[in-house]
């Protein structure tokens, strides 16, 4: 008599449904740890440069001439500004299509899961906001009280998987979570704040586009070479509007369908038809190719067009674009007086700002939030736990540099004393995360 085949057991499936909810944030907590030790390497590359003897090669490599165009109409622009200016709207986008995701599919999709975060966000960006104005307040760069705000994801992900057994799933989510709310309160500040000269006729016009962008999301647009026309000209509007033109990425990549054209069962149920037909066929009669293709277009309505952008993109702009940018953007000179400028009221507030404001703008909401039953302490991680992460949150790179930039356009002295800001504000922060998370023990919820 035969054994019956085993069946999983019903304790399994909230486990094995648990695991497949949690698939697409360990890939993407992977490909940003990733993306953060590059990171480090590349900035540690541009550091060494900016202080050997290549410095020159390395100006020279920042200030190299580009021209694009054709006839009488050229554009002529340096390396750094088509890193900084057209690049960078690349990074944007996947950010964009990163938060639409959260919200419609992801961890924030409810407004009980997305509470939490948003109120840790909004303080981790205040607090810092604060402090560095306080700092200097009627100084040469109060216009830089942006720069403490941002948290960069991909290396809080690294120093967080250096301890894997420390920091359980639900305070990973947090984090990630938080991160996205970050992101949009930074592009919000980068879009109001850190503009120039507002042309009402060009804003209307990238009203216009923006108008282009939703009927393509309302059509289900997938041709990626129609979003990329559309994102184009928004890009030049929007910088012509007086708004830093990276920011169209964001607005591209909110605008792109985040989910299937129809529900997963009925594409399923499609599919299975569709292959019983192939299969019922007599088996001398050969399938033809075409009809075996038919499968695969079946199968893509099972992908939003979303996630296909993001698969693409995501490792591109992570090992691309922001290294790139990292390298261009992180060689300042730490000469004989690097020490004492650290001292100045800039640098001064972008450390400050990224380390004591930081932790307590996240640690401080957060804990006032779930103790007067707001939310759940995330994953009931103990609040050394929570403590450790706020601290990691004070890893400020990416976004503050590019946030330093738009701060002191021509103003080189102050840009390179907010960059050590940054990279001393970062590191300390990323060190003193580590250690409280490592010295408070190990968690129970590690998997």
């Amino acid at each position: 008599m035969a054994e019956p085949v085993p069946t999983p057991a019903a304790g399994r499936r909230p486990a094995l449904a648990f695991a497949g909810a949690l698939r697409p944030i360990q890939e993407f907590f992977r490909l940003e740890a990733a993306s953060g030790v590059v990171l480090l390497a590349v900035a540690v590359l541009a550091l060494l440069a900016a202080n050997s003897p290549l410095e020159q090669a390395y100006r020279a490599f920042l200030d190299f001439p580009l021209r694009l165009g054709a006839g009488g109409v050229v554009a002529s622009f340096t390396l750094q500004e088509l890193v900084t200016d057209g690049l960078m709207t690349a990074f944007f986008f996947v950010v964009g299509m990163e938060i639409k995701r959260e919200l419609v599919v992801g961890e924030l999709r409810t407004p009980a899961r997305a509470l939490l975060p948003a109120v840790a966000a909004v303080g981790g960006m205040v607090v810092p906001g604060l402090i560095f104005f306080l700092v200097n307040r009627g100084g040469p760069g109060q216009a830089g009280w942006g720069i403490p705000m941002a948290t960069d994801i991909a290396f809080c992900v690294g120093v967080l998987t250096l301890l894997p057994s420390h920091v359980s799933n639900g305070l990973k989510v947090f984090l990630t979570a938080l991160a996205v709310f970050d992101d949009l309160g930074g592009i919000l500040v980068i879009a109001l704040f850190y503009g120039h000269g507002v042309e009402l006729a060009w804003l209307g016009a990238s009203a216009a586009l923006l108008g282009v962008l939703f009927a393509f999301n309302r059509w289900y647009v997938r041709n990626g070479l129609w979003w990329a026309a559309a994102g184009l000209a928004l890009w030049y509007a929007l910088g012509k509007g007086g708004v830093h033109p990276a920011i169209s990425g964001v607005f591209l990549g909110m605008a792109i369908p985040a989910l299937p054209p129809r529900p997963l069962r009925d594409t399923l149920r499609a599919l299975h038809e569709y292959a019983s037909q192939l299969v019922a066929r007599p088996a001398d009669e050969d399938l033809e190719a075409a009809e075996v293709l038919g499968i695969e277009e079946r199968l893509e309505d099972l992908e939003a067009p979303l996630t296909r952008f993001v698969h693409a993109l995501h490792p591109v702009v992570a090992f691309g674009v922001m290294p790139l940018f990292a390298f261009v953007s992180s060689g300042v000179r730490l000469g004989p007086g690097a020490a004492g400028s650290l001292w100045s009221a800039v640098p001064m507030g972008a450390a400050l700002g990224l380390f004591l404001g930081k932790q307590l703008g996240i640690f401080g909401t957060t804990f006032a939030a779930v103790k007067l039953g707001l939310a759940p302490m995330p994953g009931e991680a103990p609040a050394a736990k929570l403590y450790g992460v706020a601290i990691v949150g004070g890893v400020g790179f990416t976004v503050a540099l590019f946030v330093a930039q738009l701060s002191y356009p021509g103003h080189w002295e102050l840009l390179d004393q907010a960059k050590i800001g940054i990279l001393t504000g970062s590191l300390v922060s990323g060190v003193a995360g580590y250690l409280v998370l490592r010295l408070s023990g190990r968690t129970e919820q590690s998997g």
